[in-house]
């Protein structure tokens, strides 16, 4: 069985600089949210925190990288039929995209888990909703939303790697590096992404907000359950 695989080419999405006069830049990079200067290099007065919301990845960068996923995923899997298993619920729109984007023959099947008070520290989850697939001899593509810690990850691809795939590999939307414990390969990323709590595009608040296209980062969860509206006016890089 084949496993893994470097990943090709990533997106690297950054957080904005701290909110204040004159803070912005282009598209989704660079800034450093815990700097409290003055922009520009000005001394004097400190600028307020972070926004409690801003524009992680828009729909059209995300979109974007979708297809540019599908393509690679297209030319990989030329000649066979792959199985694209998904963890339910957070990757689901971010699978359909891909099946649409790569357009090629493949399955599709789901897991769901569920989480002991030790997971956050073994990985180890129970499967509350097992495929219906046989993966037996079947090249498999783990479908995951957000990768952190790799944890779960690993403990699933070992749960998978049981069953006796002919290959069995990771596609991640969103790779949070900075989280990561266990070294665990993904051979294909959408973006790496800071440590910061995403909304939009299939990952939820308070299971809420699945729907949206952009991606956003949460930096005062507290705030925006007081205010869902913030989630509507996210702050941005000026160009």
């Amino acid at each position: 069985m084949t496993v893994g695989g470097g990943p090709g080419r990533r997106l690297v999405a950054a957080p904005p600089p701290p909110a204040g006069p004159g803070a912005g830049g282009p598209g989704v990079g660079g800034g450093d949210p815990g700097d409290t200067a003055r922009p520009g290099g000005e001394p004097g007065a400190e600028l307020a925190g972070p926004p409690p919301v801003w524009l992680l990845l828009d729909r059209a960068t995300v979109q974007a990288r979708v297809a540019e996923l599908g393509a690679e995923l297209r030319a990989d899997y030329r000649g066979v039929e792959p199985v694209l298993v998904s963890v339910l619920r957070g990757g689901v729109m971010f699978l359909a995209d891909l099946v649409r984007a790569a357009a090629m023959p493949c399955k599709v099947d789901f897991m769901a888990i569920s989480r002991f008070d030790a997971s956050e520290e073994t990985g180890v989850v129970r499967i509350v909703k097992d495929l219906d697939l046989d993966l037996s001899g079947s090249h498999v593509l783990v479908v995951e939303d957000v990768v952190d810690t790799g944890l779960t990850l690993t403990y699933l691809l070992r749960v998978l790697a049981a069953r006796d795939p002919a290959s069995l590999r990771v596609c991640a939307l969103l790779d949070k590096r900075a989280r990561r414990i266990v070294d665990v390969p993904l051979s294909y990323v959408g973006f790496e992404v800071p440590d910061v709590y995403a909304v939009g595009y299939g990952l939820d608040l308070d299971e809420r907000e699945r729907g949206r296209g952009e991606i956003l980062a949460v930096d005062d969860l507290e705030a925006v359950r007081r205010d869902p509206t913030l989630l509507d006016t996210p702050a941005a890089w000026s160009s």
